[in-house]
């Protein structure tokens, strides 16, 4: 893809399923990556990974829940690996019950990871982005933003509002010719999908499930939804911005 070589991207929640499989991404199109998570060592090893096929990457221990770490990972990627080019806020976490059935600290935490935290990245990456005139943003929301979701509810609410955080964002900074893009996965073989499955009374059943209402066959890989996330960072995709993009093998078909 195009104008990704010698970039430096941040992608939160890097140790993960669909973070890692976005950064192993990156660093094949040549791009630097800070790989950014709670699980440093899970980091640790995405960047490891990265650079024993040749790549450049390096982990940083980052709660994006509290913004002086947010900060300090920040500026020593930076430190590290150059300026920040682009942000993928990828970091989530979910549980699966009735709305009635959770509690206050439960919403509490929902919030602070899935938008309070992404409200900390872009807050600590926009300057930069905005002085250097350019940058790419992609954020990971979900489907549930888009239709609901069953034992979701305030996930879906957090992720309806990065939806709409993203659109103003796209406003805000399209004259920094800084782009921001939303790609929403459908079911996705990740830790998520696995404690969604462990909720459900049997598992096997609901998997079945999932694959024969997604017309292509099967649940989503990591690996999927990389390649929308880094053709969104990249020049080919620098004529799209505010957009929300399905990635779920056509178990949703927004319009």
């Amino acid at each position: 893809m195009k104008d990704l070589k010698g970039k430096t991207a941040i992608v939160t929640g890097g140790g993960g399923g669909i973070g890692g499989a976005t950064s192993r991404r990156f660093a094949e199109e040549g791009t630097k990556v800070a790989v950014f998570d709670m699980n440093l060592e899970a980091a640790q090893k995405v960047a490891d990974g990265i650079v024993a096929a040749g790549g450049q990457a390096k982990a940083f221990a980052c709660n994006i829940t509290d913004r002086t770490q947010v900060d300090a990972a920040v500026a020593a990627a930076e430190a590290q690996l150059g300026p920040i080019d682009i942000l993928v806020n990828n970091a989530g976490w979910d549980i699966f019950k009735p709305f009635t059935k959770t509690v206050p600290a439960e919403w509490d935490k929902l919030i602070a990871i899935n938008l309070t935290g992404a409200l900390h990245m872009h807050h600590a990456v926009l300057p930069g982005m905005a002085a250097r005139g350019g940058g790419r943003i992609v954020n990971i929301a979900s489907d549930a933003a888009r239709g609901g979701s069953s034992g979701e509810a305030v996930y879906a609410a957090c992720k309806g509002g990065l939806v709409a955080l993203s659109k103003t964002l796209a406003r805000e900074h399209a004259r920094h010719n800084i782009t921001v893009n939303v790609v929403c996965p459908g079911p996705t073989d990740t830790a998520l999908l696995a404690g969604f499955a462990e909720g459900a009374s049997n598992p096997e059943k609901l998997m079945d499930a999932f694959k024969k209402a997604i017309p292509l066959g099967r649940i989503g890989q990591p690996d999927d939804l990389a390649g929308a996330i880094v053709f969104l960072s990249s020049a080919d995709a620098s004529f799209i911005t505010g957009q929300v993009l399905s990635v779920s093998g056509g178990l949703t078909m927004h319009g």
